[in-house]
């Protein structure tokens, strides 16, 4: 099988031939042949077709790499590193909400509410409003002229 590696913009393609004189075939790209490694610099990331050869023994290789000038690799730990760190810091900003809002889950319904909470008391009448004063037993005649009428 075809080792291969990728860094920046540069490709390294290794043979799985052990042999010497390897043959390397490219379609219309160029490259520099170390060994049993092509190496092609400057890469624009556009598919291509790559044999390598020893005698009547052929291997092909479609190549389709994305390759970028100024990516960084990162390493699993680092990963790793950086997820446990989010998480960490996720978690910490959680306990501090919650301790945050616990502390002020009882003076927030006391601002809010005046009455006292434990016996219900009486409120007193609403004031009477005299536009609207309601009929009374033995006070019909200030109505006495808002009879029904038909029409």
């Amino acid at each position: 099988e075809f080792l291969v590696e990728i860094s920046g913009t540069t490709v390294t393609i290794t043979c799985p031939f052990e042999d010497e004189g390897i043959q390397w075939g490219l379609s219309g790209k160029r490259g520099d042949v170390e060994d049993r490694r092509f190496i092609m610099r400057d890469h624009d990331s556009t598919p291509a077709n790559l044999s390598c050869s020893v005698g009547k023994r052929k291997r092909q290789l479609y190549l389709n790499a994305r390759v970028c000038a100024n990516c960084e690799e990162l390493d699993t730990l680092t990963v790793a590193g950086i997820i446990a760190a989010d998480l960490l810091i996720t978690l910490g900003v959680l306990i501090l909400v919650y301790y945050f809002s616990k502390g002020r889950k009882g003076r927030a319904s006391a601002a809010g509410d005046s009455r006292p909470r434990g016996q219900k008391m009486q409120r007193p009448p609403p004031v009477p409003n005299p536009d609207y004063e309601p009929i009374r037993k033995g006070q019909r005649e200030v109505y006495a002229g808002l009879e029904h009428r038909g029409i």
